[in-house]
């Protein structure tokens, strides 16, 4: 076996380059120093001295956050990945001699974006500069929401009864460890006569390029319609709302209209009223744009390891759902930004 050597590294990177590997792509084109700013709040706190180690760079954390949702990996193999794979270094900027962040180091990162809210900061940073590069929403807006699934509960009657009143079960509370391994914020929902455990992530997209403009986090018992007036993206010049039946209501097209929108919501049949050929025909037409939305989420299951949630509790729920929302759209946009004539469509 011969002596690898810097010349050695630097031929697998070209090979790399080469295969245009996404990852060299969405490190070349994401904005990334754009993010700088909202992550150095993290250390608004001076260091009271110099001595010791040189703090990590915080975007180095945040682009391995990136990876972590890109390929939904724990932090422990994170850690271990990012040593393993020239890849993931190569993307991340570092060398064979630099030192990999572990696995504490980057949950603590996380759980410092998650008390400071900065999450939902860095989301609506690139949704900024997506307007200022030309990607503004078009055409419409899509609005859907997806079930995510959380590990189930093993709880006993009267505890679930309790969790539903917004109450904690005394013996939990005796129990510190047993606590912290209890989600008490997560809910059971029917779907097409199957129950699901977890949370809901609203979203509204735009017709035209596909990003999500608007997003909301809640447990899976609420209804879709409850979140709508939060999902519109008042910034899309055009005033189509596209939505499923599950948003439809008297009161919901009512209020829509007095806004200023109208409301291609599918209608749905109730008992003893069937859908006339009329209306399954306007159903369909309508669904020929209102099913562009199943991309978001079909992107999340091919692309994106699934929807499932391993984090306890809804505010870790929100900043890792904010999160897989950004990454979605980062790699959205390198998908438009990839286009021979994405300069037209961004025009």
């Amino acid at each position: 076996m011969g002596q690898p050597g810097f010349w050695d590294l630097e031929a697998r990177q070209q090979k790399l380059e080469q295969k245009k590997d996404f990852l060299s792509r969405l490190n070349r084109l994401v904005p990334w120093e754009t993010f700088r700013p909202v992550l150095e709040e993290i250390r608004v706190k001076p260091r009271k001295s110099q001595a010791g180690r040189k703090p990590l760079d915080v975007l180095l954390l945040f682009k391995m956050l990136v990876l972590q949702k890109l390929y939904t990996i724990s932090d422990e193999d994170l850690e271990y990945q990012v040593n393993d794979r020239l890849s993931f270094m190569q993307f991340l900027d570092l060398g064979l001699e630099d030192r990999v962040p572990d696995a504490t180091t980057v949950w603590l990162f996380r759980d410092q974006l998650q008390k400071q809210g900065l999450a939902e900061e860095l989301f609506e940073t690139f949704a900024s500069y997506l307007q200022a590069s030309g990607y503004q929403a078009q055409d419409g807006q899509i609005i859907d929401a997806t079930l995510i699934p959380v590990p189930k509960q093993r709880n006993r009657k009267d505890e679930n009864k309790q969790v539903k009143q917004g109450q904690v079960p005394e013996a939990w509370q005796q129990q510190p460890h047993k606590l912290s391994q209890k989600d008490v914020d997560a809910r059971w929902t029917k779907k097409g006569g199957v129950s699901y455990y977890g949370y809901k992530n609203h979203i509204s997209s735009d017709v035209r390029f596909g990003f999500i403009r608007q997003f909301v986090v809640t447990d899976a018992s609420v209804h879709d319609s409850q979140v709508l007036g939060h999902l519109l993206d008042l910034e899309n010049p055009d005033d189509r709302v596209c939505a499923d039946s599950a948003y439809r209501s008297e009161e919901i097209v009512e209020v829509l209209e007095l806004m200023g929108f109208e409301p291609p919501i599918n209608e749905r049949a109730y008992r003893n009223r069937p859908l006339s050929e009329a209306q399954k025909a306007a159903n369909r037409e309508r669904s020929r744009t209102r099913a562009k939305v199943e991309h978001v989420f079909g992107c999340w299951v091919m692309a994106l390891g699934g929807k499932l949630v391993r984090t306890i509790g809804l505010a870790h729920a929100q900043t890792n759902l904010t999160l897989k929302n950004l990454v979605y759209n980062l790699k959205r946009f390198v998908f438009w930004q990839s286009q021979p004539t994405h300069s037209e469509m961004a025009g």
